[in-house]
């Protein structure tokens, strides 16, 4: 339909050579365009490569784009590359620049940064990032307990905390004299457990019914 709309326009390019052919992508800082072109050449014919800098002191922000010259060559450098870069379709040029960049670390960077992997863990950068957004003033562990005025159904449960990586067990239990729903859930990292107590605490489930999740002690060594 896009692709449509946009030759009825008369526009002098495809929609899809907007939208569909440039990728965005995270990169160590020492990346050149030539060292870009070369990490990415190989999923179809490159246009251009292009990196983020600094404006004021001209120095790498450690992302870049890509652009095909076909929509099939960016898809396959999306699915095929490696999962540290990230790799995602780019807003068309008449967003700002500095709006997709917030956009890209507010939904696709923070939450893998939170999780059990960090892309790039050898820059000093994002490992100290990653240590600050996991630094938090309650004790820590890698088990939850979930309360909810409704009962819990232990499959759909199960299903809305194991989109969190990492899920060894959810347990549902019901008190008989309030219906009220119960569970403790267990991940195998407390990084997981944080991701998911930060996603999932006050979330609504089903609407109208806020989930309250809380660490639970499980007898490790919190520091970790």
């Amino acid at each position: 339909v896009f692709i449509a709309q946009s030759r009825a326009s008369g526009s002098h390019r495809d929609l899809e050579d907007e939208e569909l052919t440039r990728i965005f992508v995270m990169i160590p800082k020492t990346y050149t365009e030539e060292d870009l072109r070369e990490k990415f050449k190989m999923y179809g014919d490159i246009e251009y490569c292009s990196i983020i800098k600094n404006k004021t002191t001209g120095e790498s922000k450690g992302l870049g784009y890509v652009r095909y010259l076909k929509p099939s060559q960016a898809a396959l450098a999306i699915e095929e590359c490696d999962r540290s870069y990230r790799a995602i379709l780019a807003e068309p040029k008449n967003k700002s620049s500095e709006s997709f960049e917030h956009d890209y670390y507010s939904n696709v960077m923070r939450p893998e940064l939170r999780g059990n992997t960090l892309p790039f863990c050898m820059q000093p950068e994002y490992c100290s990032f990653e240590k600050a957004e996991t630094r938090v003033q309650e004790p820590v562990s890698k088990r939850l307990s979930v309360v909810s005025r409704l009962p819990f159904i232990q499959e759909q449960l199960f299903a809305l905390f194991d989109l969190v990586p990492g899920l060894e067990y959810c347990d549902v239990q019901r008190d008989p004299h309030t219906n009220s729903g119960y569970a403790v859930i267990q991940y195998s990292t407390a990084a997981s457990a944080i991701y998911a107590k930060y996603k999932l605490h006050g979330f609504e489930y089903p609407p109208g019914n806020r989930l309250t999740v809380i660490f639970l002690e499980d007898g490790n060594d919190s520091s970790e």
